[in-house]
């Protein structure tokens, strides 16, 4: 991992034209309990804040982000002609400068690129949209065969603390029954500890995509880095942006 506060560079393998960036929940203005770099407009932070906080980034952006309206689902909107607050949990582009982001505070950020640096995406991987299909709609939407596509997996929450019910190892083992793997069953009967960085893993390699790079954080645990939903419940949202220069 590539790292200065408050931003981190991923570190993958990705052509020089393709750009990445995933923020931290450090250096910028937002009072507690979003402090400080919070960048979601729908959790209760002042809005004149956020709005700070996502006007500090133009700097290193080369155009305003397209915002979506993330609701855990698959639709992928194409960020080369879509308006922000498009309804949405993933999007792609292969114009220069349009900017995809997600944003998440426990959720799984993947970022998507294909080794001619001609299209990239940005997809919100929650457990729901994971298990639905989210990767795979943002793979299929990027027409790219997927052997030529790399994938960096940001910070999201890790196994020791993501507790999940029967009903959610229950739906990824009846898609996948690789997903067995990732779940650790806890003392407690029909609790499980899921690894949602090797649940999309999987997910990524069935489609025949094996470069895969990140994966390495918790935002639970890492409280000084990272905004967690689950740990703090009012909180902040990062964001996981990337574009083509």
């Amino acid at each position: 991992m590539k790292s200065f506060d408050p931003y981190i560079t991923p570190d993958w393998p990705a052509p020089a034209n393709v750009r990445a960036l995933q923020t931290t929940r450090t250096g910028g203005v937002s009072g507690a309990p979003y402090d400080s770099m919070n960048l979601g407009l729908h959790v209760g932070d002042d809005p004149l804040r956020v709005n700070h906080n996502r006007q500090s980034l133009s700097a290193l952006l080369p155009t305003e982000p397209v915002w979506l309206e993330q609701i855990h689902g698959t639709e992928v909107a194409n960020a080369d002609a879509a308006a922000c607050r498009v309804v949405a949990d993933a999007s792609i582009a292969r114009h220069r400068g349009s900017v995809c982001v997600v944003m998440t505070a426990d959720c799984l950020p993947v970022l998507l690129c294909d080794e001619d640096g001609t299209v990239v995406g940005a997809a919100h991987a929650g457990w729901r949209g994971l298990c639905d299909g989210v990767i795979e709609a943002t793979v299929k939407e990027m027409g790219v065969a997927p052997h030529k596509l790399m994938a960096w997996l940001g910070p999201a929450i890790g196994q020791a603390a993501f507790e999940v019910g029967e009903e959610v190892r229950e739906a990824f083992i009846s898609q996948h029954a690789q997903a067995k793997e990732a779940f650790i069953a806890r003392g407690q009967q029909g609790k499980y500890h899921a690894d949602i960085y090797l649940l999309a893993r999987q997910r990524l390699h069935a489609l025949g995509v094996d470069r895969v790079y990140g994966g390495d954080y918790c935002t639970y645990h890492q409280e000084v880095a990272f905004f967690s939903y689950r740990r703090d419940g009012v909180t902040g949202r990062m964001g996981t942006f990337i574009w083509l220069a």
